[in-house]
């Protein structure tokens, strides 16, 4: 059986020292080995952005897209290939900016895929630019004033759009990440992981410490029931979406895979493509 070792491989990421990232692969590797995957059991498909590097770091099937385009390769790949735990990966800038319409649609589908976005509220690779996720007044290059746009909450929209799996994460939290990513894969729907990873480059603002002031864990909040989807939103309102841990997961609702008629129980990738020149010339006689 395998375990988080036979996750690793031997390329170095080339990630600044102290980037958030490197828990976020460090979790993903765990995760895989404690639910009792394979390394060709998992595909790892990601997007642009420093974070985007993540799929070539990890001993598994891996795919690095291109802007925005991480959540339509990976729903192609797990329509494919159904037996293949699919995870999606990428940044904020990636997923909920030029990703976003791909997001809101990855979400209301709800095909069986875990999506761990890494959110650092600012585009690192670019060299510190605002993203989608800074807050009003965060000064960058792009903004040397001071932005002027609200932050996106993202949590919040995903509960708008219908998401049945709903979870946020820090990435020095490297047990509570790693048991969220765990139920993800386990979810029999669209996940959604949702992780601060400072980057401590380009971000003064928010650091390791910023967060650990500001956030408060989901576990320490009384009664709080992940199945109640008003109070999932309620509580995130109260705490400017600065939460960790699982915010709500809907079981009932059934996953793409499952409600699409004539979805073969075979997968796609395993089946026999060729066709013989009967069938060949039958199929070509149609369009004559």
């Amino acid at each position: 059986m395998a375990t988080f070792k036979d996750f690793r491989n031997k390329v170095k990421p080339n990630w600044c020292p102290g980037c958030g990232d490197f828990s976020v692969q460090a979790a993903i590797q765990r995760a895989a080995g404690n639910v009792g995957l394979e390394p060709d059991d998992l595909a790892v498909i990601s997007g642009i952005g420093c974070s985007g590097r993540i799929s070539g770091y990890i001993n598994s099937y891996g795919f690095h897209g291109v802007h925005g385009r991480v959540l339509p390769i990976a729903q192609g790949v797990k329509m494919a290939n159904r037996d293949l735990t699919v995870i999606a990966s990428g940044g904020d800038g990636d997923g909920f900016a030029i990703g976003m319409g791909h997001t809101v649609h990855a979400i209301r589908r709800n095909i069986d895929i875990t999506y761990i976005v890494m959110d650092n509220q600012i585009y690192g690779l670019t060299k510190g630019q605002t993203s989608p996720r800074s807050d009003v007044g965060f000064k960058t290059k792009s903004t040397p004033g001071g932005s002027v746009e609200s932050a996106l909450n993202v949590m919040e929209m995903a509960l708008t759009a219908g998401a049945t799996f709903v979870a946020q994460s820090f990435s020095s939290d490297l047990k509570e990440l790693t048991a969220l990513i765990e139920q993800g894969i386990a979810h029999k729907g669209f996940s959604l992981i949702n992780v601060f990873s400072p980057c401590v480059t380009f971000n003064k603002v928010n650091t390791y410490d910023w967060f650990k002031e500001n956030i408060t864990k989901l576990a320490d909040v009384e009664n709080y029931d992940p199945a109640n989807r008003m109070t999932a939103m309620q509580t995130l309102m109260e705490h400017n979406g600065l939460v960790t841990g699982l915010i709500y997961q809907n079981k009932e609702q059934p996953s793409y895979q499952e409600l699409i008629s004539g979805y073969d129980e075979q997968p796609l990738a395993s089946q026999d493509l060729q066709l013989d020149e009967a069938k060949f010339n039958e199929m070509m006689a149609e369009f004559m």
